[in-house]
């Protein structure tokens, strides 16, 4: 039968036009009920930070910060604590 669309929540019906009838479905089975909140960050601060220290390399900084859509200032800070911590110099 289908989705009356035009019966829709409108959060539901958003949903609807963007991911269709079948993910609306699924999502409305798992979450009904829920109250959600989307962080204005889509990858997780801590993680990034491991992350970062791995990739960086002493000359990309600019780069890791567009990347991840960090402040220079922000990637700066999290490589002087990973130095500080395990004793190296900067």
């Amino acid at each position: 039968m289908g989705m009356r669309v035009d019966l829709l929540q409108e959060s539901y019906a958003q949903l609807y036009e963007l991911v269709g009838e079948e993910l609306t479905e699924k999502i409305y089975e798992m979450y009904r009920g829920r109250q959600i909140s989307f962080p204005m960050r889509l990858y997780n601060r801590d993680k990034v930070a491991e992350q970062i220290v791995e990739e960086y390399d002493g000359h990309n900084l600019a780069e890791l910060t567009k990347k991840y859509e960090y402040s220079q200032r922000w990637i700066r800070q999290i490589i002087q604590k990973h130095r500080e911590e395990h004793g190296e110099e900067k």
